[in-house]
């Protein structure tokens, strides 16, 4: 044998061990069932969200292994696109050999059964009849195609067989669940966008990461019209238009033009009691170019728009730019006026305050805010108005996130202004509630921190208390030592709240004494803040000679909360409210999914397999007819391709029926 053919023979068997693998059951199970156990990680982990969401929610270490392993966009996970590869390589290889055996397996009646293997058989039985082995065997096949049998007859040397067979479609089941599986991950394949991936691999497509107005995203990381799938979101406001959806890609974006231009005429939403969300909808126009005339159409959740292979979902809704007028109180010199700022969600502006220049950044706003409240045993649902959620960012870009409730929350009866801040999104907002006075306004809060941020009337109210309770004069050596401790204390209190009191008791205090120390520094606290109070009662024509009612001492407690809260607040404004023009915006998934289609037709293979597999019955029968002793032998055999149970009962009809075919009765052996 020469070496030419010793390498081809060498090359043909290592390509039929080579088909033989990816055309193996088992190669298949483990490709499925590391697919299945993937899809469920991508079901239960939310994909291709933010980063940060992911780094507060499993810590940096764990953030750093899923990221690795791609389980924050599984089904563009280069290994993931790999096994749905090699699963459809595999299922094709098990199509490609085993299909032509299955059809002929179909067509093929084995009318060369032996006499040995079908006694070998479960279901069988045995008759003798007087009539001739020819016409018996015509009239046996007859009956049989009357039970809806295929019917082969064939005359063999000494005997005749008649071989039927009925339900062999099932066998389609087998070749069509597998081609479904074939499909579905073309379709995956198509939808997960390898080409896009493949340029991000080569260095042609660049992930974006910064916060970048439209007309500055670089073309890097810009795709054009070409691109084949993709599921973006963009958010439009009323009036307004785009012909662009954002991608999001890990830590990142890229931005997907559109061969049309989608605008917003209207957005509508309706809400339950609860105020939660009931409706939403989006009357849409669409600019096309190429068609000339704009068409209009109104989507809703659940409703999607359609057009040239692009699907316009809606899916959610925020603020479009609401225009507001503000009011800034300063809370460092509450005495001033108010700055006015006339200000848009979303976009942010740069105020001056006695602590240096902030960025004020407008998030959101809410015109209205409905919140359950017990009442009587019941739940209520209460509208506490509208709500501003906005961020000051300080100089070394610090910032901090607050929201203001712009009208009165009653807490045990009395009315509060609600302003909550948080550090991080992370966070739950932390609540700073301001008592307002008798009119409804936070007036008198305001004038009540003027005078308790005075350092002189602090210091006149130390001397008085010197004085007239400890009974000290001026030349006594406490004296100084005592109004400079109070004065101290009080703008500890005032500038930094409670919280500076308790360290300034653990730093100078042993242990065992610092509950007294505290309480001693809280009576100093509450006995100068007392005469404020009183004297500016005085001020606003209160009569306060026989002393303060219950209600104004209840106000004063509540100040001096809010006194407390004020330094971990870290705000140096209290934004109020004025007016507003609202602007609804609606968020808009576009999607392009070619394969779609296929999965589809996919999916609708896999039912047609699987009812062809479990709802149709494969069933063969022989007669074997051989005259012999002068009489007519029969043996009838019959085998189901899976054995069931109903199969004993439809045996037993048919062979009933056998036995009385002839004009004279079939006598059992």
């Amino acid at each position: 044998m020469s070496q030419t053919e010793k390498t081809g023979r060498r090359q043909r068997r290592s390509g039929a061990v080579l088909l033989e693998f990816l055309g193996s059951m088992n190669l298949a199970i483990t490709l499925l069932v590391a697919i299945a156990i993937a899809s469920v990680v991508g079901t239960v982990l939310q994909q291709n969200e933010p980063y940060n969401n992911y780094i507060m929610k499993f810590g940096p270490f764990w953030f750093e292994v899923f990221k690795s392993l791609g389980l924050f966009d599984i089904y563009a996970a280069p290994w993931f696109l790999l096994l749905l590869g090699f699963l459809l390589i595999s299922t094709s290889v098990c199509v490609y050999r085993n299909t032509p055996a299955i059809i002929r397996d179909m067509r093929h009646f084995r009318l060369g059964v032996q006499e040995k293997s079908l006694r070998a058989f479960h279901h069988r039985d045995e008759w003798r009849s007087p009539d001739p082995a020819a016409p018996l065997a015509d009239t046996l096949a007859k009956r049989l195609r009357r039970h809806g049998y295929r019917v082969r007859h064939r005359q063999f040397e000494g005997y005749q067989m008649v071989a039927a067979m009925r339900g062999g479609t099932s066998r389609l089941g087998y070749i069509l669940s597998h081609l479904s599986i074939v499909v579905i991950c073309i379709g995956g394949l198509l939808d997960g966008n390898l080409p896009l991936r493949l340029a991000e691999w080569r260095g042609e497509l660049k992930v974006e990461t910064r916060d970048l107005a439209v007309s500055q995203i670089p073309p890097e990381s810009t795709l054009g019209t070409d691109n084949s799938s993709f599921r973006g979101s963009v958010t439009i406001p009323e009036g307004s238009r785009a012909d662009f959806v954002f991608l999001g890609m890990r830590d990142g974006y890229l931005l997907q033009k559109l061969p049309f231009t989608v605008a917003l005429e209207a957005f509508r939403i309706e809400h339950y009691p609860s105020g939660m969300p009931k409706s939403f909808e989006s009357d849409l126009v669409i600019i096309d170019e190429a068609r000339g005339e704009p068409l209009r159409k109104t989507i809703a959740v659940n409703h999607p728009w359609v057009y040239k292979g692009y699907a316009i979902y809606q899916s959610s809704f925020s603020d479009g730019g609401s225009r507001l007028q503000l009011q800034a109180w300063p809370l460092d010199r509450p005495a001033t006026e108010p700055l006015r700022i006339d200000a848009v969600v979303n976009e942010s502006s740069r105020l001056s305050t006695p602590r240096g220049e902030y960025g004020l950044e407008i998030i959101d706003f809410k015109p209205f805010n409905v919140f359950p409240v017990e009442e009587a045993g019941s739940k209520k649902f209460n509208n506490y108005g509208p709500s501003v959620v906005f961020k000051l960012r300080a100089a070394n870009g610090e910032a901090r996130e607050y929201v203001n409730y712009q009208m009165p929350l009653m807490v045990e009866g009395r009315p509060f202004l609600l302003s909550g801040m948080r550090a991080t999104p992370a966070e739950e907002y932390r609540y700073l509630h301001i008592p307002l006075d008798s009119d409804g306004g936070i007036k008198r809060f305001l004038r009540f921190l003027a005078l308790a941020q005075e350092k002189g009337r602090i210091s006149q109210v130390a001397h008085q208390q010197a004085l007239n309770e400890l009974g000290l004069t001026e030349a006594d050596p406490l004296y100084r030592d005592f109004t400079s401790s109070m004065s101290s204390l009080v703008g500890l209190f005032v500038e930094h709240g409670i919280d500076a009191l308790v360290e300034l008791a653990e730093k100078n205090v042993p242990e065992e004494k610092r509950n007294e120390a505290l309480s001693s520094y809280i009576k100093v606290v509450q006995g100068v803040l007392g005469t404020l109070y009183v004297e500016l009662l005085r001020e606003e024509g209160v009569d306060v000679a026989a002393g303060i009612d219950e209600q104004q001492a209840l106000y004063f407690d509540e100040v001096l909360n809010a006194f407390s809260l004020l330094g971990p607040y870290g705000s140096p404004l209290l934004l109020r409210l004025q007016q507003y023009e609202h602007v609804e915006a609606s968020g808009l998934q576009i999607t392009r999914a070619p394969g779609q289609n296929i999965v589809y037709l996919g999916c609708v293979m896999l039912m047609a397999g699987v009812f062809f597999m479990f709802y149709l019955h494969h069933r063969r029968l022989w007669l074997r007819i051989e005259e012999r002793e002068g009489q007519t032998h029969i043996l009838f055999a019959a085998a189901a391709h899976r054995e069931r149970g109903d199969f004993d009962s439809e045996f037993a009809r048919l062979r009933g029926d056998l036995r009385h075919s002839s004009s004279a009765v079939l006598s059992r052996i």
